[in-house]
This record gives structure tokens, C-alpha cells and sequence, in this order.
């Protein structure tokens, strides 16, 4: 059997038509030759995720996302419809997560698989969540670092601006006069440093004779250790003697003798006994000196009159003119 031309050109038109279909589907990530289910996920916010996004598990492609839209009772939530090979079957506790395919920004949906026994029937909702992007992941690491800059440039500016202060002409003149001093301070330890070597090796001599005395000192009072050492334990002999020596009874008895002392002494003074008389009577002392002088006369003629006074006879007293008065 022949066919027609019409024939021929009809069954290419509706080759071409399933072809471009085919072709159409196969683009947006659809295979129209494969089974699928339908599952949903709601969230705040799809930011980067369109239709058509790949939806994965472990990293292979196991469906696509086929619609977003908000949600008809929530409107500050989003609902995806995304399509999943019938062949895998999703626990009622899996997860459905929107995050960065590639470091351009591109969104897909991950599924983290539950363990849960029972599993999702078609038109289920999953659990929704969103890895945060590696934009946003960059920005919240950089933000520290972008505090750090901001203080460091206030740093710099505060640096910049004591520079200036600094480098003004006043400021340089005033460094310049200080390092002359110092350049002038400089030379003179130099100098002092000089004087010093030259009065060192001028004096060198008596410096050894110095630290020869010093040296001879400190042998003789090597040598003298012992006897240093007698005399220390010495003191301490008498020191241990003089504690256990009554102090207080020989202060009382000292101090009851100058009590005594004084009392006499003022009986002296008020003229009292013999010392006290002698001391303040006339009289006794003019008694005296008479007395006295009557013993001088009387031993005075005794000198010149022996005879008068002693007699001494071998025969016998001879009787003698009583002296003439």
C-alpha cells in the first residue's frame, strides 16, 4: 500500500509537533516519558528559586520544580509544586531544602529523606527549609571584618591627623632643636666617657693600691673572726648576766641610798648636827679655832719649858719653884 503525499506530509507534521513538544518539555527539565508525583513545600521566601530549578537528592537530579505561587490563605507565604520520579519513594518526615547550586546564586531544593516508615502520597506537603546563600553567608563572615576596616580607618584617620599635627612647621622645629640636643648630649657622654677612660688609666696604680687595702682590710678581718666572735660571745656572756641580775632590787637600793643621801644633805643644810653646825654656826667654828690655838700655846711652852711638866731623877723628885706667873 502506498501512501499519499498528503499522508506523508501529515504524519511528519505530527512527528514535528511531538518532536517540538518533546523538545519544548525536555528544556524546562520535563520528561514527558517519565511518571512522576507532585509534592508541594511552603516558604517565606524563594529568593533565587524560578520554575524549572532542579530539585536533588544526594546530589543527583531526581525532579524539577514546576510552579510557585502564593499561598491562597497565607499571603506572606510561597508555595512550590515541584515534581519528583515516581520511582523514589519520601518519608512523611523528609525535609525539602532550598539552597545554592553553584556559586553564582543558583537556588535548587534539596530533599533530606526522613526515616520515617510511612511515605508521602502525591499532592503532599513536605517540610520546608532554606540554607542561607553563599552570598549572605559571605556577607555575615565579612561582617566582622568589615567592622575591623571601619575601626582601622578611624585608626588611620586619628594617625593621619596627629602626623599632621606632628609634621606642622612649629612641630618640626621643635624635633629638630631636640635632636640637636640630643646629638649635643650625645658628644658629651662621649666626652665624659673619655675623661673617665683617661682618669682611669692615669689613677690606674692607685686603684690596685685601693683594692690592695681593701683586699688586706678584708684579710685581717678574716684573721680577726675569732676574736670578734670571743668578743661577741663576751657581750653576750655579760649580757645573759645582766638579765639574770636583779636590776630592779639594785635600782631600789640605789635609789633608797640617794634618798638617804638627800635626806642629809638637807639636815645639813638646815644646820642640823654636828657637820650642819660647823657648816652654819660661827660659834663652833670660832670655839674651835680658839681651842686650837690655846693647844698651840700650850705645846709651845711645853717645847721651851720641858721641865716645867716632866720630871725625871734618879734619887728622887726634887721639889721645884712653882713657875712664875
Amino acid at each position: 500500500m502506498k501512501f499519499k503525499r498528503e499522508h506523508k506530509i501529515g504524519v511528519l507534521a505530527i512527528v514535528s509537533i511531538l518532536l517540538f513538544i518533546w523538545g519544548f518539555n525536555y528544556l524546562k527539565g520535563r520528561n514527558i516519558f517519565m511518571a512522576e508525583r507532585h509534592y508541594y513545600a511552603v516558604y517565606d521566601q524563594v529568593s533565587g528559586l524560578v520554575e524549572g530549578s532542579i530539585v536533588e537528592l544526594s546530589g543527583v537530579k531526581v525532579g524539577r520544580v514546576e510552579k510557585i505561587f502564593f499561598h491562597p490563605n497565607i499571603p506572606d507565604m510561597v508555595v512550590v509544586q515541584f515534581a519528583v520520579v515516581r520511582s523514589i519513594d519520601i518519608p512523611s518526615n523528609s525535609v525539602a531544602r532550598i539552597f545554592s547550586a553553584d556559586l553564582l546564586g543558583t537556588r535548587a531544593i534539596n530533599l533530606l529523606l526522613g526515616d520515617s516508615p510511612e511515605k508521602l502520597q502525591r499532592g503532599d506537603t513536605l517540610r520546608s527549609e532554606i540554607q542561607v546563600s553563599i552570598s549572605e553567608e559571605v556577607s555575615i563572615q565579612m561582617v566582622p571584618f568589615k567592622k575591623k576596616a571601619e575601626n582601622l580607618m578611624l585608626s588611620i584617620d586619628s594617625v593621619m591627623a596627629v602626623i599632621q599635627y606632628i609634621f606642622n612647621e612649629d612641630t618640626r622645629d621643635n624635633i629638630s632643636q631636640s635632636f640637636e640636643s640630643i646629638k649635643q648630649t650625645i658628644a658629651n657622654l662621649e666626652q665624659a666617657t673619655f675623661s673617665l677612660d683617661t682618669l682611669v688609666t692615669e689613677e690606674k696604680s692607685k686603684i690596685s693600691d685601693i683594692f690592695s687595702n681593701i683586699e688586706s682590710l678584708s684579710s685581717n678581718l678574716r684573721k680577726s673572726n675569732q676574736e670578734m666572735s670571743n668578743i661577741i660571745n663576751n657581750l653576750s656572756v655579760v649580757s645573759d648576766t645582766l638579765a639574770d641580775a636583779d636590776i630592779g632590787a639594785i635600782l631600789r637600793n640605789a635609789d633608797k641610798t640617794l634618798s638617804d643621801v638627800a635626806q642629809v644633805v638637807d639636815k645639813i643644810n638646815k644646820g642640823e648636827g654636828s657637820l650642819g653646825l660647823l657648816i652654819y654656826d660661827d660659834s663652833l667654828y670660832h670655839n674651835l679655832e680658839k681651842s686650837t690655838l690655846e693647844l698651840e700655846r700650850l705645846l709651845e711652852d711645853i717645847r721651851l719649858h720641858p721641865e716645867r711638866y716632866l720630871h725625871f731623877s734618879v734619887f728622887g723628885r726634887k721639889k721645884s719653884n712653882p713657875p712664875n706667873k
